[in-house]
């Protein structure tokens, strides 16, 4: 599927099939219903396009303007929209099942950063080896993580033992526009 299926789908002038139309718009003297014919003569004199608006309407509802200029002006909104959908980041911090209180309160420092600059972060506890047996101590040290973080964050999973990696997502409470 091509892009431009999306934002040709506006019949214009001969593709317009209504026996009459509601003619709106700022070029347009006495905006009202006029027969389909009547339409496109207006429209060919002013050297513009007959572009059909909403067709769920009844009559449909059309526009006299540059069919050229309105694509254009579509899709730079388009562009614009996409442009100021906010991006989703995820950070990651990993911790060991026997993670010390200094190198802990660091990543907490750290998280705290990422969840106030609007990030997402996956907190994880990586089991080597035979240190699986220390799960619990894993989900306990998430926990705690998680608490910690109360008033930054929210948690978005609880933690979950997924092979080696028992994993906790904290999503960001109220998020700093830069």
């Amino acid at each position: 599927m091509n892009k431009k299926s999306d934002i040709d789908t506006y019949p214009i002038n001969e593709e317009i099939r209504a026996k009459t139309v509601r003619l709106v718009g700022e070029n347009i003297e006495n905006p009202g219903i006029y027969p389909i014919s009547q339409a496109r003569q207006m429209a060919e004199e002013m050297e513009l396009d007959l572009v059909m608006i909403s067709d769920k309407a009844d009559p449909p509802v059309c526009k006299i303007l540059d069919y050229q200029k309105f694509l254009y002006q579509l899709k730079k909104k388009q562009k614009e929209i996409k442009a100021n959908a906010q991006k989703i980041v995820v950070k990651e911090i990993r911790f060991g099942p026997n993670t010390d209180d200094h190198d802990y309160n660091f990543k907490l420092k750290h998280a705290i950063n990422f969840l106030q600059e609007g990030a997402k972060v996956k907190a994880y506890v990586f089991f080597k080896g035979r240190s699986i047996l220390f799960k619990e101590q894993g989900e306990i040290l998430l926990l705690r993580f998680a608490q910690d973080l109360e008033e930054f964050g929210k948690v978005e999973q609880l933690p979950q033992l997924e092979g080696k990696r028992m994993i906790m997502i904290v999503s960001p409470k109220g998020t700093k526009k830069k």
